[in-house]
């Protein structure tokens, strides 16, 4: 490995074209299978909601502390449809379904008198 490599920056799609407002679909840049998560941050004591944010890929709270109890321990909540009244305390996580294709081999045996169709055991 070269030193130049270190410094040669890793393009990756960030999915900016695939809309929020689809559940789960392909991005158009790249065609990679993206799922929309969305989350909200609630105090682990009170359940009041809090403002969240993503940071490296991590979802967490926007402030230090809940301002309704006081508590420093939050929840992350995952919600499967957003509403307008939850938009300002959601987060939205853009992740990627890997494809899991398992290649395999079917053989089906020709039509003859008085057989029937089956199929062939598959040899590993």
């Amino acid at each position: 490995m070269l030193l130049v490599d270190f410094f040669i920056k890793r393009h990756s799609c960030s999915h900016d074209k695939f809309t929020p407002e689809k559940d789960i679909g392909y991005c158009p840049d790249c065609g990679e299978l993206i799922e929309n998560r969305w989350f909200i941050m609630r105090c682990a004591c009170c359940g009041v909601k809090i403002k969240a944010v993503l940071k490296n890929g991590a979802v967490l709270a926007n402030e230090k502390f809940c301002h309704n109890c006081g508590c420093k321990n939050f929840v992350a909540e995952r919600i499967d449809k957003i509403n307008f009244i939850d938009i300002n305390y959601a987060v939205l996580v853009k992740t990627v379904i890997p494809n899991e294709i398992k290649p395999y081999t079917q053989t089906w045996t020709d039509v003859k008198e008085n057989c029937t169709h089956k199929l062939l055991q598959q040899i590993r």
